[in-house]
């Protein structure tokens, strides 16, 4: 990535089914930061990655949303993944009938069409990358071949929703509690992952309760999401106030802000 993109989230407020969730965020992300939101249950971490990913379900009320000068809420949801943002889910859905292959393959060639910048769909370069890549995560070659997410295992989804973000290469990666549910083995996976496309100059926003994951990858950013707010920002130091006390502190600071 030749220029640096910037990710900025102003005033946000937006619900679900007339509940206000987010009341008030702001958030800046640079390409080639990576940023972990932590926060207790409830405090509008996923709200947030369908919000910015335009899930319809979610209604924004008001604030702002930019890719730099794009005004990302004036964007459907494929014109989001086309600006750069990928969303990696917490629940991936099973797609059967659809190959894993041919989903990233068709996927890919909708982002050359978006870009309108005449670059072609190369057959040998993306088979080339989709071989290193599922090497490179340490799946079995004949993943490629099975049908989107039927019949994976929990830590398969994840791994797939990580190939899918080596091979589409967004500006901005948004990964929705990526270790949930993975044991250790599969978490440094993961990891590697994100460390991969943070040095190729993406972003990322990696939204987690734990510390595992970001002792694989180091955030440069830590923010605790709180009541529909980030109340407060720092580095590592968070992760591990967090370890050690808990919320209550969160709650007990930051209580007054409902």
């Amino acid at each position: 990535m030749n220029t640096q993109k910037q990710l900025k989230i102003q005033d946000l407020h937006a619900g679900i089914e007339g509940q206000e969730i987010l009341k008030g965020l702001n958030l800046k992300a640079k390409s080639g930061e990576v940023h972990a939101i932590m926060g207790p249950n409830g405090s509008g971490k996923s709200t947030l990655a369908n919000v910015v990913m335009g899930n319809p379900k979610y209604e924004v009320t008001s604030g702002e949303m930019h890719i730099d000068d794009a005004n990302i809420l004036e964007m459907g949801v494929n014109e989001r993944s086309h600006a750069g943002l990928f969303l990696a889910f917490q629940y991936p859905v099973e797609i059967p009938g659809i190959s894993v292959a041919k989903f990233l393959k068709r996927a890919i060639e909708a982002q050359n069409n978006a870009a309108g910048n005449g670059q072609k769909f190369s057959a040998s370069q993306f088979i080339k990358e989709l071989r290193d890549n599922v090497a490179f995560l340490e799946m079995d070659s004949n993943f490629v071949n099975r049908y989107l997410n039927d019949g994976f295992s929990g830590g398969e989804k994840k791994r797939m929703e990580v190939l899918q973000m080596l091979m589409l290469k967004p500006k901005f990666a948004i990964l929705d509690e990526p270790d949930s549910g993975l044991d250790i083995d599969a978490i440094k996976i993961v990891s590697r992952g994100v460390n991969k496309i943070r040095e190729a100059g993406s972003g990322a926003i990696i939204i987690t309760h734990y510390q595992r994951i970001l002792d694989y990858v180091k955030p440069d950013f830590v923010h605790i999401l709180y009541q529909g707010r980030i109340v407060t920002s720092g580095g590592r130091e968070l992760v591990y106030l967090l370890e050690q006390k808990g919320y209550d502190w969160v709650r007990e600071k930051y209580g007054h802000a409902a």
